[in-house]
């Protein structure tokens, strides 16, 4: 059953006044063995929804089928009506929450997807993108498959489709024709699956509740409906939920791990536990990095909220200039409160911020963000603190530089739109309008996250937005005519 949600087949993007923030595509949460699993998948994507706003859905198995839903627009919504619960009938349930990457979401696109196989059904939901995608969908197509949405997640389906034994081989076998960063939860009348990609780009947990086992892409997930942390989801390792526990199987072994180090910055929530790592006093650390690195006199340490919070207490307290609140953030802006007309959209900032001119007036003042994507709120924010009486405006970020476009579950703008791709540090302090701008360096970032420094032969993490390092090949990029951007990778899971 599928009482998918919605009379539009289209909708438009996320907040058209956030469009200057890097944005994590996806989570993924799964359940099994618990009466429950469905009301618990959709607590635990209500507690994942910073990573993807657009749409989601969950897919039930009570023992003889599978149940799904899914709709456009946030958990809370899609899954409000306790009716639409009570359909999803069974103890393992999976569920997802997905940003597009293009103008629109599409309804046919949303995951969990589901299909039936030789060995029954599987629903599949995916966090990440395949670098390989383009080249294996022409194949598949050329072949005779016939696809049904635009994500790349549904290769995965054609790929074991197509493979030969039981549905672990074939999972195994799609897994070795793949290629890029991601994590998988597959239900299957067996049970759950959870893999996570050889370099561990994308993040893979699993926790546990009276018995019942779970995978999700965030700690904070488990927290909500009080299930304990188990650990992490190795890189390149395949685990297999059912009712005789958890079995872990190694599908790669990877000479180094290269995970995301922008979860550190902005994707995951600050209550977060990844790879070991408090996401919070890794946040702070990074500000206190900041502020040794760039430490300028002045009055206040103002945030820009939400995301540049805990880098903000960092350098205050490494710096002790005074932490105050001095932007004032309206958490009540609809994603689609007023038709983004012009006028409409210069007004964007305000609708979201405001600036506590009461505080600000006449005092230096210390902005703190996580990053500068295309500089648009960036210089708005700065016009209003100015507005607003400050005497001078400094920026500090909380990141290197993004001068180069992620191709691996991240949705980036093409890179001439990159601010940092095209423009030098003084010319970007010179556009957005403040007195002085500072990034963290890419050294410092790493120093921060607990390593002495990057290693330029083996990086730790992946850092490829900043550095331009990318540790898996793009090969649909390198085949293609035009020049890499993620349009070309079709709608990513």
């Amino acid at each position: 059953m599928d009482t998918t949600k919605g009379n539009s087949a289209v909708i438009p993007t996320t907040n058209p006044f956030d469009d200057d923030h890097l944005r994590e595509e996806c989570a993924v949460f799964g359940v099994y063995g618990h009466d429950d699993a469905a009301a618990h998948v959709a607590l635990g994507l209500h507690a994942l929804q910073h990573r993807g706003q657009e749409a989601a859905g969950i897919v039930a198995f009570d023992g003889r089928q599978f149940h799904a839903h899914r709709g456009l627009g946030l958990v809370s919504d899609i899954f409000a009506d306790s009716n639409v619960i009570d359909r999803l009938q069974g103890s393992a349930a999976v569920g997802h929450t997905r940003y597009s990457t293009t103008g629109e979401t599409l309804l046919r696109n949303v995951q969990p997807l589901f299909a039936e196989f030789e060995f029954g059904g599987m629903a599949i939901a995916h966090n990440g993108n395949l670098t390989n995608a383009r080249t294996l969908r022409q194949d598949l197509i050329r072949h005779g498959a016939i696809f049904q949405s635009t994500t790349d997640t549904e290769i995965f389906n054609h790929l074991v489709a197509n493979g030969r034994g039981d549905m672990l081989e074939r999972v195994n076998q799609a897994l070795k024709t793949v290629e890029g960063a991601f994590s998988l939860i597959q239900l299957t009348k067996d049970g759950l699956i959870g893999v996570r990609d050889p370099l561990g780009v994308r993040p893979l947990q699993l926790g546990k509740l009276d018995g019942a086992w779970m995978l999700a892409s965030e700690s904070c997930a488990f927290d909500i409906i009080g299930a304990e942390f188990v650990r992490d989801i190795l890189p390149g390792e395949l685990v297999v939920i059912n009712d005789d526990g958890v079995h872990s199987h190694r599908i790669s072994l990877t000479a180094k791990p290269r995970f995301c180090i922008f979860e550190y910055i902005y994707f995951a929530r600050p209550d977060s536990v990844l790879e070991g790592k408090s996401v919070y006093a890794a946040r702070k650390e990074i500000g206190a990095e900041l502020a040794r690195e760039s430490h300028i006199e002045a009055d206040l340490v103002i945030p820009v909220p939400d995301s540049g919070v805990p880098a903000a207490l960092g350098y205050a307290q490494e710096s002790g200039i005074p932490f105050e609140l001095g932007i004032i953030r309206n958490h009540y802006v609809g994603r689609t409160f007023i038709e983004p007309t012009d006028e409409i959209r210069h007004l964007g900032v305000k609708l979201k911020h405001n600036a506590n001119a009461g505080l600000i007036a006449g005092k230096r003042v210390i902005l703190v963000d996580d990053s500068i994507v295309r500089g648009t709120t960036s210089k708005k924010i700065v016009e209003m603190v100015r507005n607003a009486g400050a005497a001078e405006v400094h920026m500090r970020i909380s990141s290197p530089p993004t001068a180069y476009s992620c191709f691996y579950g991240v949705d980036t703008p093409e890179r001439e739109k990159l601010l940092a791709a095209n423009l030098e540090v003084e010319a970007i302090r010179e556009q957005i309008g403040v007195d002085s701008l500072a990034y963290i360096s890419l050294d410092g970032l790493y120093k921060a996250v607990g390593e002495e420094s990057r290693n330029s032969a083996a990086p730790q993490y992946c850092d490829a937005c900043f550095s331009g390092d990318y540790p898996i090949a793009l090969k649909d990029q390198m085949e293609g005519d035009e020049p890499p951007q993620l349009s070309l990778l079709a709608e990513l899971g």
